[in-house]
């Protein structure tokens, strides 16, 4: 079967346009979260996600608008901890994760003929992807992207040196804020592709990459988006080809490209 045969399908079609979507304001923010040192705040969030969704199935609730405010809220509880020197950032990230991830597995051993959906949250599947997901997914991740280049400069300051930008009259917290607020987005979004085991690999694996590879900012985030969209793509291609697990398979392909450009960075050296 052609590539053009099998992205006919319409959820083929689905998957593709939210998939790359979210790969790309992944990687644009995964740039700044690993810079800052914040990369394991997107999996913490994965896990608060993967609770609040099934807890919104078992409500019967739409899963994306209940789950949405929770995560942003767990996202400004995370910066807030973060922030606080007398708090162990890391600990409190494991706290919260692995919290998460046990109240969901309580609600669904608790709810009957409901768990299915929910799983597919946790482990990801195309098939889950509805027109409302991606309709969804088109608007919040344009917001993103619009939030994103529209603070572009702000975001750059913040993440690189916060005491020089809070000394010239920047309010760090704010776009901190804004940082953890459109992570939380993002991470929403990619559940149903990437499932909340493996959505935090969009976040980190494209800006390690890319780091390798450039040393420019601009560079860096520009070739986190490439590559992260790229890898989507082959993953969703290699993943419908085989009949392997769609989430595993794209973090294959992102695991592979950053060996790849950790020997470029070894031979360059060398050299």
């Amino acid at each position: 079967m052609s590539i053009l045969q099998m992205f006919s399908f319409p959820f083929m079609q689905r998957a593709l346009i939210a998939g790359m979507l979210v790969s790309l304001c992944a990687a644009l923010l995964g740039v700044s979260l690993v810079l800052k040192r914040y990369s394991m705040i997107g999996d913490g969030l994965s896990h608060v996600s993967f609770g609040a969704l099934a807890i919104a199935v078992a409500l019967g609730v739409t899963p994306l608008y209940f789950s949405i405010p929770v995560v942003i809220a767990a996202a400004f509880l995370l910066l807030r901890v973060a922030d606080n020197p007398h708090w162990n950032s890391d600990a409190a990230i494991a706290a919260m994760s692995a919290s998460s991830l046990a109240i969901g597995i309580l609600v669904i051993s608790c709810t009957t003929g409901m768990t299915t959906d929910v799983d597919n949250y946790m482990f990801g599947s195309v098939l889950a992807m509805t027109r409302a997901d991606v309709a969804l997914s088109v608007v919040l991740c344009a917001a993103v992207l619009v939030l994103f280049l529209l603070f572009y400069h702000k975001l750059f300051a913040v993440t690189f040196d916060e005491n020089f930008s809070r000394a010239t009259g920047l309010n760090v917290g704010r776009y901190n804020t804004l940082l953890a607020i459109l992570t939380a987005l993002t991470i929403v979004l990619g559940m149903r592709m990437m499932g909340a085991m493996l959505i935090s690999s969009l976040v980190i694996f494209p800006a390690l990459t890319a780091m390798r590879l450039f040393k420019s900012f601009r560079g860096v985030i520009l070739c986190a988006a490439v590559t992260s969209v790229a890898c989507f793509c082959a993953g969703l291609t290699i993943s419908f080809t085989l009949s392997t697990p769609v989430g595993a398979t794209v973090v294959a392909v992102d695991l592979a490209l950053f060996l790849l450009s950790c020997l470029l960075r070894a031979l360059a050296v060398r050299r």
